[in-house]
């Protein structure tokens, strides 16, 4: 079974068409990340699999489940999934390990407090009031909060928002983690990098629908695209795009009968092409 299958998705504010009939199919155990700029649909999207907004029409199922449905199997479905929120505010006067705890009463099979609390790095906070932590720590609370309940299906919502170059490295080992150990998980973040580092797959969203979805590496023709060979002649730093950089880079090893003065090949990378599919030009 698919973890989130999504047919003919509509929602509109108004005169707004927000979402304009997504479909959209994520495996079970995948890493899948969802990009697109702000006001392009992503966020309604997110909570309408969410179940916190509902839709104007269309096909939805999270874990075999229709998000909009009530009653006891929603709150059994809700035990299933995690979400990590943009922003979330908890009660200041509680520390970080009583928070967690709390939390961890609300699911049927939850993971081990100080587990949690070591896989988001903050063993040395776990005693500290929630209103004396930074910014990143907050957010590292906030995964925390997110994974405690040993979800089947996991919502990231730019989760590494205020971490450190460090502290982004350590999160990613941790998605890894629990990929390895069958979670699915939905990203939704403005890191190219980071979409590249964790999902096998992603899609792009834009003025309500989808671009496309395809691996990083093959997103945008991408794997297909023309290299550009970069070097230094004399004064002059001169460039050639090309089908075949191997060539072009023999022909000035022979021009230059040995070393290419500051030569580089490169490829467009995965925020050159986003950027392109959702119509934005490099000034």
């Amino acid at each position: 079974m698919n973890a989130i299958e999504v047919s003919g998705l509509t929602k509109s504010y108004g005169a707004v068409h927000a979402v304009q009939g997504i479909d959209l199919t994520i495996a079970t155990g995948e890493i899948f990340a969802l990009l697109g700029p702000n006001g392009a649909g992503k966020t309604t999207t997110v909570e309408i699999l969410e179940g916190f907004r509902s839709r104007d029409s269309g096909d939805v199922r999270v874990l075999g489940f229709d998000p909009r449905e009530e009653g006891k199997a929603a709150r059994q479905w809700r035990n299933r999934i995690g979400i990590v929120l943009q922003s979330t505010s908890d009660s200041g006067d509680l520390t970080v390990v009583e928070t967690i705890e709390h939390f961890s009463g609300y699911y049927s099979h939850p993971r081990h407090v100080e587990e949690v609390i070591h896989s988001v790095g903050l063993e040395e906070k776990s005693g500290a009031l929630i209103r004396t932590l930074s910014g990143g720590q907050r957010r590292r609370l906030d995964v925390a909060l997110g994974i405690i309940g040993n979800p089947e299906l996991l919502f990231l919502d730019e989760p590494t928002t205020g971490f450190d170059p460090e502290a982004r490295r350590a999160f990613w080992a941790l998605i890894e983690r629990l990929r390895g150990d069958g979670t699915t998980i939905l990203l939704t973040t403005h890191y190219l990098d980071e979409a590249e580092a964790l999902a096998g797959r992603v899609g792009v969203i834009n003025e309500g629908k989808i671009v496309e979805v395809s691996t990083p590496t093959e997103l945008g023709g991408r794997s297909t695209a023309q290299a550009l060979v970069s070097w230094r002649d004399g004064a002059e730093i001169k460039s050639e795009a090309t089908d075949n950089p191997t060539f072009v880079v023999s022909k000035l090893t022979a021009q230059f009968n040995g070393e290419i003065p500051e030569l580089t090949v490169t490829r467009p990378s995965l925020e050159d092409i986003y950027l392109k599919m959702i119509g934005v030009t490099h000034e």
